[in-house]
């Protein structure tokens, strides 16, 4: 019989094996991998990428910048596929962020928050908070966590699935990922179906599911290094 698995380097290898790799991680943190999202991240990859990846069973798929992330959901728009769009966002380009994405994971600010309000349709979002000292990182600061949180409760439009991060470079993932998931508790207090965690990365992704993540954004690991940006 011959071999059927695909290369491993691949797109479908490369997919195979951090499918297999986020499974082991949930097994041994005694989840179910059932209740875990991989959404994978295509910045600078050409549609007919999604496309591929759409072919091999890839459903939800993530963009860091709107112009692109807008474009490929127009090209794409036939194919049934989630977008969630996981860059820093501008109040301006929010209403059509929206009309594509069924997810934004970067709610960081008020303007924001005011800027994606609709009266007609709900977008689930996440608020992203900033665990570094460096306020261009983006997020919102622990201390005014509460405060943004609130502000989308208030909001129409705005469903709040939960909380997003990026762990700091140079420091250990997974102590990081604990203090979102300690921040949590208390945004459930103020929803309580607000539980979702929105964290881990190609490289930190098993550091993540460890501490209850519920949306993994994973690139390279899938996609292969990036194509140069246009």
């Amino acid at each position: 019989m011959s071999d059927a698995r695909p290369a491993a380097d691949s797109l479908a290898g490369r997919l195979a094996e951090v499918t297999g790799q986020v499974s082991d991680a949930a097994r041994d943190a005694g989840r179910d991998p059932g209740g875990i999202t991989t959404i994978v991240v295509t910045k600078f990859h050409p549609a007919s990428l999604v496309e591929q990846l759409a072919a091999l069973g890839v459903r939800d798929v993530g963009e860091n910048r709107h112009q692109e992330a807008q474009a490929k959901a127009a090209e794409l728009a036939a194919l049934d596929l989630r977008w969630h769009f996981v860059g820093q966002l501008q109040s301006k380009k929010a209403r059509q962020a929206r009309a594509y994405a069924a997810a934004i994971h970067s709610v960081d600010r008020a303007a924001l928050v005011d800027a994606l309000r609709s009266d007609e349709t709900s977008v689930d979002c996440f608020v992203q908070v900033n665990l570094t000292d460096d306020a261009g990182r983006g997020g919102v600061a622990p201390d005014a966590l509460e405060a943004l949180v609130e502000h989308v409760l208030e909001t129409p439009g705005l469903r709040l699935r939960g909380l997003m991060a990026v762990a700091p470079l140079g420091e250990p993932a997974r102590p990081a990922f604990a203090r979102v998931r300690a921040m949590s508790e208390l945004v459930q207090k103020l929803e309580p179906s607000a539980r979702d965690l929105s964290m881990g990365m190609s490289h930190d992704f098993r550091d993540a599911i460890m501490e209850g993540a519920t949306h993994l954004r994973i690139g390279t690991a899938i996609t292969g290094n990036r194509p140069v940006a246009g």
